[in-house]
């Protein structure tokens, strides 16, 4: 499948907000955003000049999209499931979004970042309810239990891990980090997504 190889902090410079693609570099003071606010490219000081209503909404679309590393067309496949569920649509999305397995392991530590956690899925370091899921797209659901690969918690990486994430587990989530184990203990809501992301506007966008 296609994935963006380029540069992502041009991606979060792109977007004028961090997008948590780089892992603690985003948290130090060689972010590129901090560093370097203004859009890439030689003519990035003349892109900030004020955008159209629709410009505002592909850019809260993009935002969203890149954050979670998500192509267009399985975007749209989000925002057409979203639509057709039940409540309001786009808290529907973000929860959809917050519910694939490289955003949960994300969120639990396990990687530094949702590009690293998307690899861990991928190369099969994880399972749910025992069993080896290697798709990061892979919704996870209420109950479900996640575990590194028994030969997996010997790697350097986990190991260090053992002795805490240091990152703030959202309360939807429990972790046993001895044991590399968390539980999703309930389905996410709009108050655990802590992206700045106004999903209204890419209900808007769609609904054009």
């Amino acid at each position: 499948m296609a994935r963006y190889t380029g540069s992502v902090c041009r991606l979060c410079r792109r977007e004028g907000t961090k997008l948590f693609l780089k892992g603690e570099r985003c948290f130090s003071a060689k972010c590129a955003v901090s560093a370097r606010p203004t859009p890439p490219g030689q003519h990035g000081q003349a892109r900030q000049k004020k955008m159209s209503e629709y410009g505002t909404q592909l850019r809260e679309k993009q935002k969203a999209r890149r954050a979670y590393g998500v192509l267009e067309g399985q975007f749209v496949r989000y925002y057409e499931k979203a639509a057709s569920m039940k409540g309001v649509t786009g808290d529907n999305l973000l929860q959809l979004l917050e519910r694939r397995l490289d955003n949960v392991v994300y969120r639990l530590g396990l990687g530094a970042s949702r590009p690293q956690a998307r690899q861990l899925v991928r190369h099969g370091h994880i399972l749910v309810n025992g069993k080896k899921v290697d798709i990061p797209s892979y919704l996870v659901s209420a109950n479900d239990v996640i575990t590194v690969r028994a030969r997996s918690k010997e790697q350097v990486h986990f190991k260090n891990l053992r002795e805490g994430t240091g990152r703030i587990v959202p309360k939807w989530l429990t972790l046993d980090a001895e044991n590399l184990t968390a539980t999703v203990t309930a389905l996410p809501t709009r108050e655990d997504v802590d992206l700045s992301i106004e999903e209204h506007l890419i209900v808007e966008l769609y609904s054009r």
